[in-house]
């Protein structure tokens, strides 16, 4: 057999051609869009891009193609077109911003030279320009100002008469160095020392203000009170460091069982600060009482007996009461004595069988709740939960009528004689 071979010449680039098959693909009719006034037109999408290349401005784009600025921007948003603006800055428009750059607003004068509020910031920076402030003050106003807070004027008055806002007057006060004759005068050093006296009681800001006030010294607030006690070296709390005599007197509160509750009001100190500094000097656990640090008075046996014997049968409110203590306390000691009120105690079969009985024969939620002794809310639920809704559609006997006055009363007893013992009762 002989076999022939050739090159290809560098000019074929095809040695047979190729017809693909047609191929029917389903098709499905297009479905018709709503028609929406606001769309844009090819056309009008063709303009504004041509306006944006030649750098135009929205306003100026937006009356071209009849539309309101925002659609126009957010139509260049969404072509994700940039304006990247090269034109030089000319005489002109140099000459435009130092002459409006004071007293026109920054954005009209954007909008009037087609630029960025940005780029009239910036080119502001550079010519040098900047908003006019506030002028000086005059030897009038100064005067005025000086007659005002001698003659005890309020200073808003003065600011309305000078035509100065309140801000500006009273930094321009401050820096004549005057003071208000409203103002009491400055502090003294009888009125500190009595400050300091009387804090050191333990007495709140607002009461040593008070105090102050009758001994005859000028009247302040709280706040410019703590400030000045602060400004002495006094503080409260956190910030007051404990000094050796503080110690000791802790140290022996916890070596002789004292209670630390009248130690706290004596310092003058928090139960989280005496806590800590307990903690610091390695006391904490050594307490021979094992609550030495209550803000009420200890529980004895008697109490726990008695809140025992009570709870869950009589209101907690009256318990609290007779004991003397807050609703509070008595529910956290109840708690930590693993006490368990009467209304949350669990259902017994015998109460089941009740409840399925009533819900057979027709008797009233009501009257099941009073014969248990419980809340008709806790029997309504716990009677859906075990498969008896009281209000189901499909109940074999509906509920009486009648009024409760005229029915003969329901005990546990005469329930669980309705029905045998032995029926099941639904999971």
């Amino acid at each position: 057999m002989t076999r022939n071979s050739f090159d290809l010449d560098a000019d074929i680039v095809e040695l047979t051609p190729f017809v693909p098959e047609a191929e029917t693909v389903p098709t499905a009719p297009l479905s018709e869009l709503a028609f929406r006034a606001d769309a844009w037109l090819p056309d009008e999408t063709s303009r504004l891009r041509a306006a944006f290349a030649e750098d135009r401005t929205i306003d100026e784009i937006a009356a071209m193609l009849g539309r309101p600025r925002a659609g126009v921007a957010t139509r260049i948003h969404d072509l994700g077109l940039r304006r990247n603006s090269r034109r030089s800055w000319s005489d002109w428009d140099d000459e435009e911003m130092a002459r409006c750059y004071a007293h026109v607003p920054t954005a009209t004068l954007a909008a009037r030279l087609g630029r960025g509020v940005s780029a009239l910031y910036a080119r502001a920076r550079l010519l040098g320009l900047s908003e006019p402030g506030s002028p000086p003050y005059s030897g009038w106003e100064d005067a005025q100002l000086r007659a005002g807070y001698q003659q005890g004027v309020p200073v808003a008055q003065i600011s309305s008469l000078i035509g100065r806002p309140l801000s500006g007057v009273i930094a321009r006060a401050s820096v004549l160095g005057l003071r208000h004759a409203c103002q009491p005068d400055d502090w003294s050093d009888a009125e500190m020392t009595r400050a300091l006296t009387l804090a050191a009681t333990g007495a709140r800001y607002m009461a040593i203000a008070r105090m102050l006030v009758e001994e005859g010294f000028p009247e302040r607030n709280s706040r410019s009170l703590g400030q000045r006690l602060r400004l002495l070296g006094y503080g409260r709390g956190w910030g007051r460091a404990w000094i050796a005599e503080e110690d000791d007197l802790l140290r022996h509160a916890y070596a002789t069982g004292a209670s630390l509750t009248p130690l706290r009001e004596r310092l003058g100190r928090s139960s989280h600060s005496i806590r800590w500094r307990a903690e610091a000097l390695k006391l904490r656990g050594t307490h021979v009482r094992r609550d030495g640090f209550r803000q009420g008075p200890v529980w004895t046996a008697e109490d726990e007996a008695r809140l025992r014997a009570d709870y869950g049968k009589i209101p907690t409110r009256e318990i609290a009461k007779a004991l003397g203590r807050g609703l509070r306390a008595v529910l956290y000691r109840a708690n930590y004595l693993g006490l368990v009120h009467g209304f949350m105690r669990p259902f017994s079969s015998d109460e089941d069988r009740a409840i399925r009985s009533a819900w057979t024969h027709g008797v009233s939620m009501v009257d099941v709740a009073e014969a248990l002794g419980r809340d008709p809310a806790v029997i309504g639920k716990h009677a859906a939960r075990i498969g008896y809704r009281f209000n189901d559609p499909a109940r074999p006997c509906r509920g009486p009528r009648t009024r409760r006055a005229s029915r003969a009363p329901v005990t546990l007893e005469s329930l669980l004689a309705l029905d045998p013992p032995d029926l099941p009762i639904a999971a």
